[in-house]
């Protein structure tokens, strides 16, 4: 058996979190910076660009989350499972599995945008210049697609044999070159052409097409236990099932999560285009947080499969459980100190008066339930590597229709302030949270058994 994945099955829980969460971390942390570093980029070009990014964003956020979470999180699940029950050979198998699947992923959100995308765009809000700039910058992020899709799909596989570290150090040198080539295109410093909000988007394309360059010749060496073969490409109904029983209920949580940011965002944006300028700041300093529980997340889905295939379920539960609550610390630490801190920051991203006073509204409310958040999505990883998505699927209905629901009453029978929208974003989160954490407590993992094959 590899070694990492001895070490999942045998090594002392909390240290090995630690350590396998450790470079997630910082690498996720680190492509927050960048999130926000391009939002400061675009904040330069004045507030339409901002309120066009914020109509784009859940678009972005969708894709991100279906390539590198729903499906990067089935892709290590399996593998780790593999791995748990020293299977090099389907591990191998299911590599190739996961490449079929990410193309098709790319190809068909390329053409759901071009069928409906400008269409969702102006029922979101978006008129005119706004419009125009956000369509731009999607049909820029779906042309190329495929290669965000690659690059979460083929981290997820590293991690699946228990490499944390060398996808981490990779994103951290992708990120960095990001943030020269978000300056360049979206602002035209370094001699670049200056293509405005469409330029974060081709940097992003750039910085995951070296990406996937790099994962892929590590692949093709012996330097990993299970390898990209040429003669391992047979691809089967049985594999296929392996990855979209975990992948298909898991790929409700993105798309419920964009759903409701779409309906958050169609609903603000009913305030005027600076309060949502307004809010799209505030969810995209979300990202801060969001990122850190992936990389708590990522390696608990790794651990947990692991163990899970190796039909130790009880140390998969105590995984799950040290590993939500360290992610519901983190978050909470951060969601206080940005809402009692706001003027400290936000003033980097707008001067304009009421897109300013809408952000400080958003983080003020929402950024003490955070905790909840970081519990739910940590927990929601982790459920993939035990291959139990039924209850983190639920809870991220429940999250939809309440956020969904309050806002719309809130201010369309009530009559309530922007304000109420917050409300329920943050009791949605609330909710959400907790149903993942005491279907744990109360043997969900143990009610689905192992299940390997």
């Amino acid at each position: 058996m590899d070694n990492r994945t001895q070490e999942f099955l045998t090594k002392p829980i909390v240290p090995l979190l630690i350590r396998m969460s450790a470079p997630n971390t910082i690498a996720f942390f680190i492509q927050s910076i960048v999130v926000l570093t391009e939002v400061w980029f675009i904040s330069k070009l004045g507030t339409k660009s901002l309120a066009a990014v914020a109509l784009a964003f859940p678009l972005l956020m969708l894709t991100q989350t279906m390539s590198g979470g729903a499906l990067g999180g089935a892709i290590s699940s399996a593998i780790a499972r593999s791995m748990g029950a020293n299977d090099i050979d389907r591990a191998e198998k299911l590599i190739w599995h996961s490449i079929v699947i990410s193309i098709s992923g790319a190809f068909t959100f390329l053409i759901l945008f071009l069928l409906f995308g400008k269409g969702l765009l102006y029922l979101l809000g978006g008129r005119g210049e706004i419009l125009e700039e956000s369509y731009l910058y999607c049909s820029v992020l779906f042309f190329g697609g495929i290669l965000i899709w690659l690059s979460g799909s083929l981290s997820a596989v590293l991690r699946g044999m228990g490499n944390m570290r060398f996808p981490a150090t990779l994103m951290i040198i992708a990120s960095l070159l990001q943030v020269l080539l978000s300056g360049g295109f979206i602002l035209g410093w370094y001699g670049f052409p200056k293509l405005g909000v469409a330029g974060a988007a081709v940097a992003a394309l750039i910085s995951s097409m070296i990406m996937v360059s790099i994962i892929i010749m590590k692949l093709l060496s012996t330097s990993v236990p299970a390898m990209l073969k040429r003669e391992k490409l047979i691809l089967s109904k049985p594999l296929f099932s392996n990855i979209f029983e975990v992948a298909i209920p898991a790929s409700a949580s993105p798309l419920l999560t964009v759903g409701t940011i779409l309906v958050l965002t169609g609903l603000v944006g009913t305030f005027g285009t600076e309060a949502l300028a307004g809010y799209g700041i505030g969810s995209r300093v979300e990202f801060l947080m969001i990122p850190l529980i992936f990389g708590i997340g990522t390696a608990m889905t790794s651990i947990v499969g692991a163990n899970i295939g190796a039909s130790n379920i009880v140390r998969a539960e105590r995984v799950g459980i040290y590993g939500g609550s360290t992610a519901g610390l983190v978050s909470v630490l951060i969601g206080f100190s940005l809402a009692l801190f706001p003027d400290l920051w936000i003033h980097y991203f707008t001067d304009d008066p009421k897109a300013y006073e809408i952000t400080k509204k958003y983080i003020q409310i929402v950024g003490p339930f955070y905790v909840f958040q970081g519990i739910g999505l940590s927990l929601y990883f982790a459920s993939q590597g035990a291959n139990a998505m039924f209850w983190p699927t639920v809870a991220t209905i429940a999250r939809f229709l309440i956020a969904g629901l309050g806002g719309s009453i809130s201010i369309y029978i009530l009559g309530f302030g922007i304000e109420s929208i917050f409300l329920s974003s943050s009791i949605a989160m609330m909710i959400f949270g907790i149903m993942i954490f005491v279907s744990l407590k109360r043997g969900a993992w143990r009610k689905h058994g192992p299940k390997y094959s």
